[in-house]
């Protein structure tokens, strides 16, 4: 799972970061508010976990303007504001959860981990599956029906962002963001050189990865 955690106060922001990476999460990190757009713009993150008063631009801002944009990523609020009137301003603001300040780190993580799965980004035991495909975190493959697909990294990095995000469109841009990462020096072609070789080993349900044309593709079965 890939987290954007912002938060202006850096001991706390790198705090944040740790606990989430411990849970063996992948963690961005931004202190600004207008930094933490840039980023989560992109549509890449499975959460965002936001303070709300930041330079730059301020969490409900920002998520306002997420949710304007048509990103529906979770969000968890993080505020030093215990009252009812913020804790209703910041979920109307499209938030998902909203935890007070100062936090313990369990209820962090379990706030994290409930997000997640109500938002179908994880299963039981670490599995997901769709029809006939499943993903299984701890054997690191993909399976058919219970037969292993033998996936390279990338082809099961690939499978995962796909399940995780199955009937939605996926730009080129955000595939290779997610798996390759902006900082990696290939280019979008890869993205479709992996999904040929995904598709492959999907074999009778190659059609399940859908190409939209000048796009990207989704995840999506054939309808009966």
């Amino acid at each position: 799972m890939l987290i954007l955690a912002v938060e202006d106060e850096q001991a706390l922001l790198q705090t944040i970061a740790g606990v989430l990476t411990d849970e063996g999460y992948q963690v961005d990190i931004a202190e600004r508010g207008d930094d933490g757009l840039l980023l989560a713009q992109r549509g890449i993150y499975d959460l965002l976990v936001l303070d709300i008063m930041m330079p730059g631009m301020d969490g409900l801002t920002l998520v306002k303007t997420l949710r304007a944009k048509g990103i529906t990523t979770p969000v968890l609020f993080l505020t030093a504001k215990d009252s009812v009137k913020s804790r209703v301003e910041g979920l109307d603001a499209g938030a998902d959860d909203y935890l007070v300040k100062p936090f313990a780190a369990e209820e962090l993580t379990a706030r994290a981990r409930a997000l997640l799965r109500r938002n179908g980004k994880t299963g039981t035991e670490g599995e997901m599956s769709y029809g006939p495909l499943s993903l299984k975190v701890n054997e690191y493959d993909g399976f058919i029906d219970d037969e292993p697909m033998k996936l390279t990294t990338k082809e099961y990095e690939l499978l995962k962002y796909f399940l995780q995000n199955r009937e939605q469109i996926l730009t080129r841009q955000q595939i290779f963001d997610r798996v390759w990462g902006i900082d990696s020096d290939a280019n979008y072609g890869v993205v479709d050189l992996y999904v040929h070789y995904l598709r492959k080993k999907l074999g009778p349900y190659e059609s399940f990865i859908r190409t939209i044309r000048n796009v990207g593709y989704i995840l999506k079965r054939e309808e009966r």
